[in-house]
């Protein structure tokens, strides 16, 4: 058989040959550039460590977000994360994943200062202030979670929480101190590593079923002698209010009395008062009458007084008819001499 071959253009050819050298210088500067370069993912620190040369061991610089260029086979960036993080001591279900800032491992259990057990679930936040610190005390990677961080929270979260009974457990403030105590020792050992502890949280704790039937038995106890005192209390105090009540009642009804015998008085001395105030009245009217008729008697004895018993007289005898008499000579009439006209006429008392 004859073999046919398949013939290209000149002008084919001849990019053909100028393709591949390219391409392969490509490939080449792509490789030394992914072999050259490193990437610093936002939320992280960067350190760098020389592992050959004269400035061989690691770098004090940190190393911000972004691309940065490393040595091929002499350099190398170790990344921390900048987050905080999450140290979740707790029996629920959960699994750590490495690129996450959580990490979950089992509740501590805590022994009590009467030898019981009790289970706590508790949540220890921190993050990493010196990514320097980290990888020359405590090394790469998520060493400082194995090696620093949870072996120095559980170990300080015994001591300080093993220090409370079992009955503390149940007063939040006991709980709060312990857990900030816990804080403050936590940070003060790991702060020369490079890592700051900001919270030490106390979610859930779980005792033992032994103590715990009994702890409830006896605040079932405890509740019922309460609420006897409760009620003894309630009683005591409703006497007193009832004695209250009736003290208060019997103090109004006395007021009341006492009040009407107040008003009756006085309206007695007040009727007493308007009748002496009329009986001088009607004194002072008499004896004004008196005193003027006194003053007449007076005004009658003198001088001119015969005048006005004339006058008096002649208004008494208006209407009357007149008779004329002499009033000079020997049977002249004088008509204001009384006592001669008595005479005169004969006039007697009969």
């Amino acid at each position: 058989m004859n073999e046919k071959r398949l013939k290209f253009p000149p002008l084919m050819v001849r990019w053909g040959r100028l393709i591949w050298p390219v391409g392969a210088i490509l490939a080449v500067l792509l490789l030394s550039y992914g072999s050259c370069t490193t990437y610093v993912r936002p939320g992280q620190y960067g350190i760098k460590q020389v592992i050959v040369g004269s400035n061989q061991g690691v770098q004090a610089h940190v190393y911000p977000p972004g691309l940065h260029w490393l040595t091929p086979g002499t350099e190398r960036m170790h990344t921390f994360p900048a987050d905080l993080q999450v140290l979740e001591m707790s029996d629920l279900t959960g699994q750590h994943e490495p690129k996450t800032n959580m990490r979950q491992v089992p509740a501590i259990k805590i022994q009590t200062s009467e030898g019981y057990t009790v289970s706590v679930d508790i949540t220890v936040l921190y993050r990493i202030e010196d990514a320097y610190k980290v990888m020359t005390q405590i090394g790469p990677g998520r060493l400082y979670e194995d090696s620093a961080v949870i072996p120095r929270a559980e170990q300080q979260l015994r001591r300080k929480f093993g220090e409370l009974d079992a009955e503390q457990f149940y007063q939040g403030n006991f709980r709060e101190q312990a857990a900030a105590e816990a804080q403050r020792l936590l940070t003060e050992e790991l702060s020369p590593k490079g890592i700051h502890v900001t919270h030490v949280l106390v979610r859930q704790y779980r005792y033992d079923q032994r103590y715990q039937a009994a702890i409830e038995s006896r605040k079932i106890q405890d509740q019922t002698v309460f609420k006897n005192r409760a009620e003894a209390a309630a009683a005591m105090e409703e006497a007193k209010k009832n004695t209250i009540v009736a003290e208060g009642q019997a103090a109004v009804a006395t007021e009341l009395s006492r009040g009407a015998a107040e008003v009756k008085k006085i309206e007695s001395e007040a009727d007493l008062y308007r009748r002496t105030k009329e009986a001088e009245g009607r004194l002072k009217v008499e004896l004004a009458k008196a005193t003027g008729i006194d003053l007449e008697n007076r005004a009658l004895r003198v001088g001119g007084s015969e005048n006005l018993v004339g006058l008096k007289m002649a208004e008494a005898l208006q209407g009357v008819e007149l008779v004329i008499l002499p009033t000079d000579g020997e049977g002249g009439t004088n008509p204001l001499d009384l006592n001669g006209m008595l005479k005169r006429f004969d006039v007697r008392g009969q």
